[in-house]
């Protein structure tokens, strides 16, 4: 068998990685299935348990045919001690995986409060292995390997449409948990919300109603005063009209002289 260069080497470890966390999340996802009660919820997490095994499928893939092994952690090599601190890790993961199952059953004080909380371990979850694809996709485009940088791409998009699942999971599965948990009188109310608008409108209309009389009261004033303008005007001709046929009388009285 071929010696493995670095090249490989290093997309073999990450990919191992990458196939060690979709491993421990299989065994995760089946105890979260088996708590949850929201069908929609529980339709999805069984849908991603098949994706997560088809990716965990594909990783082994790939790293086969790059010449390494899936479930070695380390780098391939005649380096027995790697191998088995390798195996080792391997191992150490199988048994944190069937760890969490059990323990993910009993967190929680109700219903919606035990599938917040694995919600918010799946969205961690999620971030982590998006985070390694991310890496992957890197890696694999700086050293020229185009097919593992497809698969790299192709799974994180699966985990982050899963993750913006789990977003608008975790703010509906919160307000459940304010419905089942928390007192209505120390709830934000709708109607509470509606009287204060309410409360907003009117205090806009009576400022409104004041307005309008002081407005209608300066238009009143300004007409009054155009009024007595136009009023002034004749009278001021008139009284122009007179003074100059005053000033022409006298004139005609010493010409009859």
């Amino acid at each position: 068998m071929a010696e493995v260069q670095e090249r490989e080497g290093k997309l073999i470890q990450y990919l191992n990685e990458a196939y060690g966390k979709e491993q421990e999340l299989v065994t995760a996802l089946q105890a979260h299935i088996s708590m949850t009660s929201r069908d929609a919820y529980k339709k999805r997490l069984k849908d991603h348990l098949k994706e997560t095994r088809a990716q965990a499928k594909g990783l082994e893939r790939r790293i086969k045919q790059l010449g390494g092994k899936a479930e070695k952690m380390d780098l391939p090599g005649p380096d027995a001690v790697s191998s088995v601190a390798g195996k080792a890790q391997g191992a150490a993961q199988k048994a944190v995986a069937a760890a969490k199952g059990p323990i993910h059953m009993v967190r929680g004080t109700g219903e919606a409060e035990k599938m917040l909380k694995n919600a918010k371990t799946e969205f961690w979850n999620e971030a982590d292995e998006i985070a390694n694809y991310l890496a992957i996709e890197a890696l694999a485009e700086a050293v020229g390997d185009k097919d593992t940088a497809k698969l790299a791409r192709e799974f994180r998009r699966q985990e982050e449409r899963m993750a913006k699942f789990l977003e608008r999971t975790i703010a509906t599965l919160t307000k459940e948990v304010v419905r089942d948990e928390i007192p209505p009188s120390q709830r934000k109310s709708n109607g509470g919300t509606r009287r204060r608008a309410s409360a907003s409108k009117s205090r806009t209309s009576s400022s409104s109603s004041r307005a309008k009389p002081a407005a209608a009261a300066s238009r009143s004033k300004a007409a009054s005063s155009s009024k007595s303008a136009a009023k002034a005007k004749p009278a001021a001709r008139a009284k122009k009209s007179t003074t100059a046929s005053t000033k022409r009388k006298p004139a005609k009285s010493r010409a009859s002289k």
